[in-house]
């Protein structure tokens, strides 16, 4: 890259997670591509407005590739940032007909998804969950409800039974893990996972998303299912935990929607697409590499060089937020979920799943609130994701829950705590 580093924005500090806004200045100063830094000496390309990213999703010349090596093997082997840019046979790092190929098999899948088995789904385990903690009066909505439920919604999407959601915790929360032991045990309980989920689902079929890969008549290899679930998984997992955080938030500290917790779908539904706005859990990735050197949006990049997308920067760079009379004029027009060929296929089933965990704590727990002020929450130091690190609630205790029936009620429950790492790959 021949741009020097002193002019790189760094995205990993603490100085970023407390204030993102004043990094997208910085970058925007620089043009529509800015420099960053997301790790000590690790420099990406960061296209902060909305035209751009427009222009780099929608690009159909073949400018673009997604394959990461070439690049990721310059990343030290303890980087932070290697799990989410190295390379696996999945769609995340296709291009062209294999990931037309790959990306088919997914869109199928979830299309057959029913939304109402996604919600039964999600509050069967809200309630779960919610039994758990109703009778204590407090609750940190991170580790004990966001993270957990977001696991325990895709074991089930997946078809695997309740029982093994606690295999699935422990595995990745100890791929998370900074001791290099645990992370490696971690990962081999992650194999052993998506192995057995392959071998029972190959077994006997059902209506899931595993199944549906496997049956899809694109005929994927075991390997190439196995890895589109590993991705799939990593990329929905933290981005469903922040997302559902996130949108709790906006409800519980928002006037607009405070005083309506309890009546019906559409103000949370606003209150989630304000969110993707201005504040979404995963706030850049959509990582490519020019496959020549080329001038994009006046900055001269070369071949190779890798170029990532700040959604949360494009959607509130100045003409991508459009307000009438206090309402945006396409509410829907964000780029959470990027756009054009590797758009998430999952954004539907991603916003009914944080919906519908959302709704089940403000129905159960109708007066739940903030334990601090919202200018005392702290969010992970991370380049890519906007997640808090803790979200610490009260309410009156309710003794109605109905029976603890999350995986772990008989056995030890995992840890709750987690490092800042990522298993795998935005969408």
């Amino acid at each position: 890259m021949t741009a020097m580093p002193n002019t790189a924005v760094p995205l990993y500090l603490p100085e970023h997670a407390a204030n993102p806004q004043r990094s997208f200045a910085l970058l925007r100063a620089q043009g529509p591509v800015g420099l960053a830094e997301i790790d000590p000496g690790v420099y990406v390309w960061v296209i902060t407005d909305y035209r751009a990213a427009l222009d780099l999703f929608h690009d159909t010349t073949r400018t673009w590739t997604k394959d990461t090596r070439g690049w990721m093997e310059y990343l030290p082997p303890d980087s932070p940032i290697l799990p989410l840019v190295q390379w696996r046979p999945s769609l995340f790092f296709a291009d062209d007909e294999e990931h037309a190929h790959l990306r088919k098999v997914l869109t199928d899948s979830f299309d057959l998804l029913d939304a109402q088995h996604v919600r039964d789904v999600t509050r069967r385990h809200a309630d779960a969950l919610l039994a758990e903690f109703a009778h204590t009066g407090r609750v940190d909505l991170i580790s004990q409800y966001a993270r957990l439920l977001s696991l325990m919604v895709l074991n089930s999407l997946f078809g695997m039974d309740d029982e093994y959601a606690l295999d699935l915790i422990t595995a990745i929360e100890s791929m998370m893990s900074t001791d290099l032991r645990t992370k490696a045990a971690g990962e081999q309980s992650f194999a052993k996972y998506l192995g057995t989920l392959y071998q029972m689902k190959a077994a006997k079929p059902g209506r899931d998303l595993t199944s549906w890969f496997i049956a899809h008549p694109n005929r994927l290899t075991q390997n190439e299912v196995i890895n589109q679930i590993q991705i799939t998984q990593g990329a929905a997992y933290e981005t469903l935990a922040g997302f559902i955080a996130n949108g709790f938030l906006r409800i519980a500290t928002d006037e607009r929607y405070r005083g309506t917790l309890t009546t019906g779908n559409l103000p949370i539904q606003h209150a989630i697409v304000d969110v993707l706005w201005t504040d979404p859990s995963l706030a850049m990735f959509s990582t490519h590499r020019p496959r020549r050197s080329i001038t994009f949006h006046g900055r001269y990049i070369e071949a190779g060089a890798p170029v990532m997308v700040s959604y949360a920067a494009i959607n509130t760079c100045p003409y991508a937020n459009q307000a009438n009379d206090g309402h945006r004029s396409d509410r829907r027009a964000h780029l959470a979920f990027a756009a054009g060929p590797h758009e998430c296929p999952a954004r539907s089933i991603a916003e009914v799943i944080t919906i519908t965990a959302i709704e089940r704590v403000t129905m159960r727990l109708p007066d739940i609130e903030l334990m601090v002020p919202k200018d005392e929450l702290t969010y992970r130091p991370s380049p890519f994701y906007r997640i808090l690190t803790s979200l610490p609630c009260r309410f009156t205790p309710r003794t109605d829950s109905g029976p603890q029936t999350v995986p772990w009620s008989q056995r030890t429950a995992p840890s709750s705590q987690v490092a800042p790492q990522s298993v795998g790959l935005p969408a």
